[in-house]
Formats: C-alpha cells, sequence, structure tokens
C-alpha cells in the first residue's frame, strides 16, 4: 500500500466504485471501514455470519487497488511454522554434504553454518510473504478457529509491521500491508487483537442489494430469475437451517440454473438445485417439505 495507492482513493465513495467496477457492491458502511483502513493503515476487523462477504471483500480490495493477495487460512492447531515460516531441512541438508565433499571433509562448522541460514534455505509462509511483498493485501481468513497462542503471535506483525527470524534477523515490511481479519463468531476474539484494528460487522445483503449483486456478478441472468432467487434465498435465511447460505449459494444457485437452461424458479427446477444453495441433509429435508412455501 503506497502512498499513491491510498492518494489515488479519495473518499469511501471512490472506492466503492472501485470496488462495483469488480463486481463487490460495497454498502456505505462497509465502503467507509475499508476506506478508514486504507487510509489509515489500520488492520479492518471482519465479522459476521458466514457468506456475508468477508473473505471476499479483501479479494475486492486486492483486485480494485491493484495489489497482490496473500491469504492465510486459520484452523485449528495452527502455529508459527505455518503461518510464518520454515526451514528448508532436506536442501539444507544436502548443501552440507555438498560443502563437505568439496572441502574434503574439512568443513568449517562456523561458515557451514552461516551457509545455511540464508534466503536461499527460507521457506516464506504468508505473513512473511506479506511483509517481503508489500505493498499487499493480507486476509488473515477465519481468525476465531485459532487459538490464543496463535492470535498473540499476530500481535507485533500488526502492532510493528515486523516478525523477527533468530537465525535470520529482522524483516520488516517497508509499506505496511492492508491486512483484513475475518471471523465467523465461533468464539470471541480477544480485545488485545481487536483493538489493534478497525472493526465492521458484516450482514446479509438486503433483497434489492442482493438482486443488483447476482446481476452485476453474473451478466445475462434474467430479471424474474434474479428476482426468484434473491426472494427464495431470503426466505431460506429466515428458516431454522444448519446453515443458511450466503451470497456465494446465492451466486451458485442462480449459476446451477442457469446452466440447466432456467429462466424460471419453479418447485421441479428448485427440488433438482437445491444442493447447489444447501450443504446439509437435514436442511434439504426440511426445505423440500416446504417448497411452496419458499416459492410463494
Amino acid at each position: 500500500m503506497t502512498d499513491d495507492s491510498t492518494a489515488a482513493v479519495g473518499s469511501p465513495e471512490e472506492l466503492a466504485k472501485l470496488l462495483e467496477g469488480i463486481g463487490y457492491l460495497a454498502d456505505e458502511g462497509v465502503a467507509t471501514a475499508a476506506f478508514l483502513a486504507l487510509r489509515m493503515r489500520r488492520p479492518l476487523f471482519c465479522e459476521g455470519e458466514p457468506g456475508t462477504g468477508k473473505t471476499s471483500l479483501a479479494v475486492a480490495l486486492a483486485e480494485s487497488l491493484g495489489m497482490p493477495l496473500i491469504r492465510l487460512q486459520c484452523h485449528e492447531g495452527i502455529d508459527a511454522a505455518q503461518a510464518l515460516y520454515e526451514w528448508d531441512f532436506p536442501r539444507q541438508l544436502l548443501h552440507l554434504r555438498a560443502l563437505e565433499a568439496a572441502e574434503g571433509g574439512r568443513l568449517d562448522v562456523n561458515v557451514a553454518e552461516q551457509s545455511l541460514y540464508t534466503e536461499r534455505f527460507l521457506l516464506a509462509r504468508p505473513l512473511l510473504r506479506a511483509l517481503q511483498s508489500s505493498p499487499c493485501v493480507l486476509l488473515v481468513d477465519e481468525i476465531d478457529r485459532a487459538d490464543d497462542e496463535f492470535e498473540a503471535f499476530l500481535l507485533q506483525l500488526l502492532d510493528e509491521n515486523t516478525v523477527t527470524i533468530p537465525e535470520y534477523g529482522e524483516v520488516r515490511a517497508t509499506v505496511p500491508p492492508l491486512v483484513v481479519l475475518t471471523s465467523n463468531r465461533t468464539r470471541e476474539v480477544h480485545d488485545a487483537l481487536k483493538r489493534r484494528c478497525l472493526y465492521h460487522w458484516l450482514e446479509h445483503p438486503g433483497l434489492s442489494c442482493e438482486i443488483a449483486i447476482l446481476r452485476s456478478r453474473i451478466p445475462g441472468i434474467g430479471e424474474r430469475l434474479s428476482e426468484q432467487v434473491a426472494e427464495a434465498v431470503q426466505r431460506l435465511r429466515t428458516m431454522e437451517l444448519l446453515k443458511p447460505p450466503g451470497v456465494a449459494e446465492a451466486l451458485d444457485w442462480a449459476r446451477a440454473l442457469l446452466s440447466l437452461d432456467r429462466d424460471e424458479l419453479d418447485a421441479e427446477s428448485a427440488a433438482a438445485t437445491l444442493g447447489a444453495v444447501l450443504k446439509y441433509s437435514e436442511d434439504l429435508d426440511r426445505v423440500r417439505a416446504r417448497l411452496d412455501a419458499l416459492l410463494a
């Protein structure tokens, strides 16, 4: 994120137009939060139900601003080695053997050790790549799936845009990456992490916005079909489902219907394509029993 890139976006409205140009429709709240993160060089913490567009926002920001996207997918048990760096041990071992052969068995230990811990053998994981590649967008996806220790590990990076590798030294970003953290709120993220971020809660889009998203992301979709899919998805979210559909599922459903050359959502086409929008058998059974209400 260079000074030029921040200066090129003069307001939340301008950023919203850039995002709209690549198919992401940001409301005033999302556009303002993203603009402030860009201008203030602060991480943006996006929280909300699955499928509300948190990950897509980071992807859209990278594309619209012309910056590379580096993604760290969090999971239970993730540690620094997976997120930051590892040493390429097999190549280091081969290098030592080559040195030993070249020196006829008279290997200088200090020289050999110094040659092992260089960038040549450093395997950069997403966090390190983000510092080395900035300006970029760093997406730390589903931070709520990681544990407390990993959150603590992130604090230095968010505070200082730097990490220290004992054998190698300090790596500092010349320009801070634009960091977007997402959470589905499966657990509460610690205040220490949130305090370092700007915060925005993302809701599912309203009906008119969801129709606009379908028409923007799926060229050629008919007006009637986009309205029917959006209305049906809105109703699905009011049902007691294990996994209510997000925007991505709405798009998948519309694309599935178009792939079957359907220009209208009726009971037959809905029953045949529910697997594009629902992902649990219990949800499928519940909705199939109420198709008439869904399409009313």
